[in-house]
């Protein structure tokens, strides 16, 4: 096949299209009048049920990195793949609930910088406030520009017009329903892409039979295989254990999962502190299947088009989801399919954008611009800086058109920032000797090592088998480098107080009583009701929940070796 295959919509298609946009745009709406203060709009109160966090949470990630991108490594590199869910994902996910979780919630901080503000100091925080409100921008870009490509493909549509038309959308409903508005158009978004997507496996399934007719058609034998020579390194994705186990494994997925406030908003809004815990263990389920929305879509692609990825346009790894809809997909349910590339686009900018939007007003322009103002101006300051934020984005869409490869490049960002900083946060939560000037310089050098690696790479001077077995071990030289500066520059430097730490390192618990007091002043206040857990029974426990999940993720590593 050397032309993609495509489909053109029929008036069915748009209209599902358009009932979306109509739902999506009447939850913003809807949720206008809740939005009183500035911890509404950017906090969404802390009114939210675990299950809908759990689901945004989830949905959150479910941007055109997770749906475009894993399709086109299961393409490029088959189901190894999965790792980023079975061993990239699922770990994280379950250390967040049960260890780090009670942290961001009973300090009541309002973003992950502002954790790092109270554990630390100004410097660092505004390091990494400024870090991730620029890493934020650039993913709504790539959402933005995914789904411009995929619609100008498709439908014909100009990429300019899809590019305005999803933000000016985001934008609707982002700047009058806030985060809560997001947190639901995400669990709408959510189901969308379930029932968008799943068909495709089912027919692809279906058209060989079963897995195993299928592993057999596919053009590399090695694609069926997870684990299959990751000693040497001599597979698909061109990965040794260390690369998959120290990169992948741990620094990056715990990276992500971990600190990324994109996500961690989601587990701040829930109602109390038994939600938040569980938020990222209700996200955890769905997430070890979505393979079958992702990367078994992929392994279908590479078979029954044999010229995907000959080239950077029409026949790109990347469009390997939308070229399957176009060649598999009737009438309707190829509009419900095109709605589900479209949900998951905007879910992931909206996610990005109202995360910059809270970093902004809380961590840069409360702290260094404008203090001690009402917090109705904050609230109109979090509102301009949506609109200010999807701005940045459609200039990030245009940017993004340079790169070659979405998920590469993502991964590239995220050994820069998330690689050392889940160091710093490591070494905040769990070792008390950790001082301010030490996590900052730590952080500092980390960053810069990751780039001047890049750097190396880029001129010949480090070699590796693939691009994002690159990223996985920079990652890894990012972590250790923060990691060992952090040790070493804390042992000259001066610690904080054992008493200003209280609540913000593990075994220096808050008492659980008393009124809450959050001014900078006592950071470390009592808890009020909604920040005690209460009595729960084994099987409602994060931690048993969460071996449950680790048992079932380690049986599918097994199943697919």
């Amino acid at each position: 096949m050397d032309t993609a295959p495509s489909t053109s919509a029929a008036a069915i298609d748009y209209a599902v299209i358009a009932v979306y946009f109509i739902f999506v745009l009447g939850i913003g709406f809807k949720l206008k009048k809740n939005m009183k203060t500035s911890d509404d709009f950017l906090l969404a109160g802390h009114r939210i049920p675990a299950w809908v966090t759990g689901l945004a949470f989830l949905s959150a990630n479910l941007g055109a990195i997770e749906v475009m991108g894993m399709a086109a490594n299961a393409a490029q590199y088959g189901i190894m793949t999965a790792h980023f869910y079975w061993l990239g994902a699922i770990p994280a996910m379950v250390f967040l609930a049960v260890f780090m979780m009670p942290f961001y919630y009973k300090s009541k901080i309002r973003s992950v910088p502002e954790y790092l503000r109270r554990r630390f100091n100004e410097p660092t925080r505004a390091l990494n406030a400024i870090s991730f409100a620029v890493m934020t921008v650039l993913m709504s870009g790539i959402n933005l520009y995914a789904m411009a490509i995929v619609f100008q493909f498709i439908l014909g549509w100009p990429i300019d017009l899809s590019i305005w038309l999803a933000a000016l959308v985001v934008l609707a409903y982002t700047i009058t329903g806030g985060l809560t508005s997001s947190i639901y158009n995400e669990v709408l978004q959510f189901f969308l892409i379930i029932f968008g997507l799943l068909p495709i496996s089912i027919m692809g399934l279906a058209k060989f039979d079963g897995w195993d007719k299928m592993k057999a058609a596919l053009p590399n034998p090695a694609f069926a295989h997870l684990w299959q020579n990751t000693i040497s390194g001599a597979n698909p994705m061109g990965c040794d254990l260390i690369a998959l186990f120290a990169g992948l494994g741990f620094v990056l997925s715990f990276g992500y999962w971990c600190t990324d406030f994109l996500v961690v908003q989601r587990a701040l809004a829930a109602k109390d502190l038994h939600a938040a815990r569980m938020t990222p263990i209700i996200a955890a389920f769905p997430k070890i299947l979505f393979p079958i929305l992702t990367v078994l879509p992929g392994l279908v692609a590479v078979i029954v088009i044999p010229q995907l990825g000959s080239n950077n346009q029409g026949l790109s790894f990347n469009m390997a989801i939308p070229l399957l809809m176009g060649a598999m997909y009737p009438h309707g349910l190829f509009g419900l399919g095109l709605t589900a590339l479209l949900a998951s686009f905007m879910s992931g900018m909206a996610g990005n954008v109202t995360a910059f939007n809270t970093v902004w007003t809380f961590d840069i322009y409360q702290s260094y611009i404008a203090k001690n103002k009402s917090d109705a101006h904050y609230l109109w300051m979090g509102r301009l800086a949506t609109g200010v934020g999807i701005l940045i984005s459609v200039m990030a869409a245009y940017l993004v058109s340079s790169f070659p490869s979405i998920m590469d490049y993502m991964q590239l960002i995220f050994s820069f920032f998330n690689a050392p900083l889940f160091a710093t946060f490591l070494l905040g939560m769990f070792f008390a000797r950790t001082t301010a000037w030490g996590a900052f310089w730590g952080l500092t050098l980390g960053i810069v090592g990751a780039i001047v690696h890049y750097v190396m790479t880029v001129n010949g001077q480090v070699h590796y088998a693939s691009v994002m077995a690159g990223n996985f071990h920079r990652s890894v030289v990012a972590w250790t480098i923060c990691f060992v500066a952090t040790v070493a520059i804390s042992f000259i430097t001066k610690p904080k107080p054992k008493h200003e730490l209280t609540g913000l390192v593990w075994g220096m618990e808050i008492e659980e009583k008393g009124e809450a007091n959050n001014q900078d002043h006592n950071p470390c206040p009592a808890v009020d009701s909604y920040l005690i857990e209460r009595p729960l029974k084994f099987y409602q426990k994060p931690g048993f929940v969460g071996i449950v999940l680790i048992v079932v993720t380690t049986y599918l590593n097994l199943l697919f070796r």
